[in-house]
């Protein structure tokens, strides 16, 4: 190229590459690309810790709602169970008595009690009939039924009756005595009026093995009953004289109950049981029948309310599902900002 020539020769692609470079924009700096991509992410991330904030809330909204519902259920539960319990048209109550009457269990003194109340409470209820199947247990729950029912049969000028369904033994025939008329079926299991206090005694074994009883005590009688120890002959009669106290309680109750009907013998006492047919013969029941039977023939009432204690069955479910429920608050209330300490 003449360096003098004004006007010097370029190349139809030198022309081309120039004009590509004119129209293309400039290079971002690299710091403007990075705060583009930073504030994309923190975005990204806002949206997302939003949607899972929204996503927790719904949680726990939609677990209050289920606690709710569940709420609304065991409270119409309980209120059907409790209305159905109280009918004012005439009917014969029944309160069942089965398994083992002992403190905690379903025959109880405290639910038995409680059911006697409502049923003579109720001003439809012609009668109260016990439906028994009972072998036995504490003396002292029984004692307390029976009580309740002479009681209440004064109060209310209501009769009791007693079906005895398989059995009606020891203590459950101390709850019968208390019925106006037992009845019973002729295979039943019926009596057994005595009292017992079982254990074991492992000295003798102990022995064999060459081990020693340390037993200390504060008190002569405190190890009284122990099984690891030999037992104390005065101890033993003392024991005795207290079964026999019980016992004469026991007979003392049946003697008032049955009154004039018992048909006492050298056996009646000795806790013997008696099948139904017998018991009947004995004086130790009325006749024989079944919960139909005493509710047609006998109260005149053929409709039957029961009116026995059982668990709410919506408290059955709380209690099931108590901790469920319970881990799924706690959840709740910790998606919600609240720290149970």
């Amino acid at each position: 190229m003449n360096e003098h020539d004004p006007f010097p020769m370029t190349s139809p692609g030198s022309l081309g590459d120039a004009a590509d470079k004119a129209a293309r924009p400039a290079p971002a700096p690299a710091s403007a690309v990075a705060g583009w991509e930073r504030e994309a992410i923190e975005k990204l991330l806002f949206a997302n810790l939003r949607e899972q904030q929204a996503a927790r809330r719904w949680r726990m909204f939609s677990r209050l709602v289920w606690m709710v519902l569940f709420g609304a259920l065991v409270w119409l539960i309980y209120s059907a169970e409790s209305s159905s319990s109280s009918s004012s048209a005439p009917h014969t109550a029944v309160i069942n008595v089965k398994g083992e009457i002992a403190d905690g269990a379903e025959a109880s003194a405290e639910n038995i009690v409680g059911s006697l109340k409502s049923a003579f409470e109720d001003s439809g209820s012609q009668a109260v009939v016990l439906l028994i199947n009972s072998p036995g247990g504490s003396p002292v729950q029984a004692g307390i039924i029976n009580d309740e029912i002479t009681r209440l049969k004064a109060l209310h000028n209501k009769k009791v009756y007693a079906v005895v369904e398989e059995t009606c033994a020891s203590a459950a025939y101390y709850i019968a005595a208390a019925a106006d008329e037992i009845y019973v079926d002729k295979a039943s299991l019926v009596g057994s009026i005595g009292v017992l206090m079982d254990g074991f005694g492992f000295t003798g074994l102990m022995d064999k093995l060459g081990i020693e009883r340390r037993l200390m005590t504060a008190g002569a009688n405190k190890g009284m009953l122990d099984p690891f120890s030999p037992q104390d002959e005065t101890q033993r009669a003392y024991i005795q004289s207290m079964l026999g106290e019980i016992h004469a309680q026991f007979i003392a109750v049946v003697k008032k109950g049955r009154g004039e009907r018992l048909k006492e013998g050298p056996d009646t006492f000795s806790g013997l049981v008696w099948s139904g047919q017998q018991a009947v013969q004995l004086g130790l029941a009325d006749g024989l029948g079944n919960l139909d039977f005493v509710a047609r023939e006998i109260v005149k009432a053929e409709d039957i309310v029961d009116y026995t204690h059982r668990e709410n069955v919506g408290l059955r479910l709380a209690k099931r599902f108590g901790a469920s429920v319970g881990e799924g608050l706690f959840h709740a209330a910790r998606a919600a900002g609240v720290q149970l300490r």
